[in-house]
């Protein structure tokens, strides 16, 4: 094997910290620091302020040691921001496969998105690739195995799961920004009936002229995250449901379905 083929091979060394295949510093230049309790601190500030007020200084005074002494244990920010996601992400509880697959699906959905609300500078971290942390994997996995006995495809169990992330994290991102802009910002719902009245016309928004006309703008009230979330959830399974019905078949062997494990778009 070429030093080429061998560099393929490794892991980042934020993975293997988090995969346990490289030991941490037991002892930093002081008894009581440890990598544990930098990420900690560094979850915690970025809960209060945000991900943009991050630093390697303020976890540095957080823990009551110097900003040299963090480079012990991590390389720099963005291989602690890997860190911390994993760490906050958790481990999903385990879901009851007796209650079927729909059911088991609202529950990941819930889940995951009371992720977001504890920790909303999650919504800020780019995204890198597919999960590869232990904890990221294991919300993979227990998504995938709620939908074991459906008879979809490999890929098409995968497709659903991601559909399904994509709308968890889309509504998590969708009512933080909302929250932000009503809290800091100028957005009033109050006003937005009175504002289309003023700029909506019926030959160039027709639809919008019609619901405004009617008054429904001036009551439809303020987004309710709870409720909101709720109805989306479910008309998204009302479509993971259908598409169940018309594609399910036998639970395909690994051989047979290898292929389209590859991809979530294969078989769709």
């Amino acid at each position: 094997m070429t030093n080429d083929d061998n560099a393929e091979h490794e892991l980042p060394r934020s993975l293997e910290l988090l995969w346990g295949l490289r030991e941490p510093p037991r002892r930093g230049p002081k008894p009581g620091l440890s990598l544990e309790r930098i990420v900690q601190a560094a979850i915690e500030l970025a809960d209060e302020d945000g991900l943009g007020a991050l630093s390697m200084s303020r976890i540095a005074e957080r823990v009551g040691f110097t900003t040299m002494s963090l480079y012990r244990y991590v390389e720099g920010k963005d291989e602690l921001l890997m860190l911390m996601q994993d760490a906050a992400g958790g481990t999903p509880t385990p879901g009851v496969a007796d209650d079927g697959w729909r059911a088991g699906l609202e529950r990941w959905a819930r889940d995951y998105l009371l992720i977001f609300r504890r920790h909303p500078w999650l919504l800020e971290v780019p995204i890198s690739g597919p999960p590869v942390t232990p904890n990221g994997l294991a919300w993979m996995d227990r998504g995938l195995r709620v939908l074991g006995d459906t008879g979809l495809t490999y890929g098409h169990r995968l497709a659903v799961v991601q559909l399904l992330t994509g709308y968890v994290h889309g509504e998590a991102h969708f009512s933080r920004e909302l929250t932000r802009a009503t809290v800091v910002g100028d957005y009033d719902l109050t006003r937005y009936g009175r504002i289309l009245r003023k700029v909506t016309d019926a030959d160039r928004y027709p639809a919008l002229y019609e619901m405004t006309s009617a008054g429904f703008f001036d009551e439809i009230g303020d987004y309710v995250d709870a409720e909101d979330f709720e109805f989306g959830l479910q008309r998204v399974l009302d479509g993971i449901e259908v598409f169940i019905r018309e594609n399910a078949g036998p639970p395909p062997c690994a051989s047979a379905d290898a292929g389209t494990a590859n991809g979530a778009t294969d078989g769709r």
